[in-house]
């Protein structure tokens, strides 16, 4: 099967209402990391989702409490449709890593994201660098990675490129790109499904760091 960009991919999910399967299917992990991440913030919280599809996880983290709640995404489709459903939040159609938001958030969100990139480092170095404030936690959900064996086919099945990588080389990455005492689960695993690969730190950075 020829390979395709992940943004023509979910762009024809959007349009063949697939967003809706995805949101079904990533509920329980989503609500695993929620349930990890919500206590460590302070109330009226700002987030972002990264990657945001049709904005499920947007309005979800609206209803828990954060006063501020973006989402980003490639696929223009899985924006529009978004937007569409939902008028009260902000979401932005765009490109990563090249993109930064308008603002810094307490925290930033991505659920099956980060393998999509060319380079999730460069990505990963941004949201320390640029997208979270000072003392802000990143939470993200993978679920190709080397030791879920079953997701080792998505590649060809799906025809989209992806980074396969195992949990070593993940953290490795959270470490490069800052983030120093990173908190690795696996959540919702089942039978063959080792669970969702969860990564959560806070950007600590030094006085007088340049965002």
């Amino acid at each position: 099967m020829p390979r395709r960009s992940a943004v023509e991919v979910f762009d024809e999910w959007a349009y063949k209402g697939k967003d809706e399967g995805m949101e079904k299917g990533h509920a329980p992990a989503v609500n695993s990391m929620l349930n990890i991440i919500l206590p460590k913030l302070n109330n009226d919280f700002s987030a972002i989702d990264i990657g945001c599809g049709n904005g499920w996880v947007v309005r979800k983290l609206k209803s828990l409490g954060a006063k501020i709640a973006q989402g980003v995404d490639g696929a223009n489709e899985m924006i529009k449709k978004a937007q569409n459903i939902d008028s009260e939040n902000t979401y932005h159609h765009a490109l990563l890593p090249d993109w930064n938001p308008p603002q810094q958030f307490d925290l930033v969100h991505s659920m099956e994201f980060l393998y999509y990139l060319d380079n999730p480092s460069i990505m990963l170095k941004n949201i320390h660098d640029k997208w979270l404030i000072n003392y802000g936690w990143f939470i993200a959900g993978i679920d190709h990675y080397k030791e879920h064996q079953e997701s080792l086919s998505w590649p060809e099945h799906v025809g989209v490129k992806m980074n396969t990588m195992s949990i070593y080389e993940w953290k490795n990455l959270m470490e490069l790109a800052g983030f120093k005492q990173i908190e690795i689960h696996q959540v919702e695993g089942k039978n063959e499904f080792p669970g969702t690969l969860v990564m959560l730190d806070q950007a600590i950075r030094p006085e007088g760091h340049k965002s």
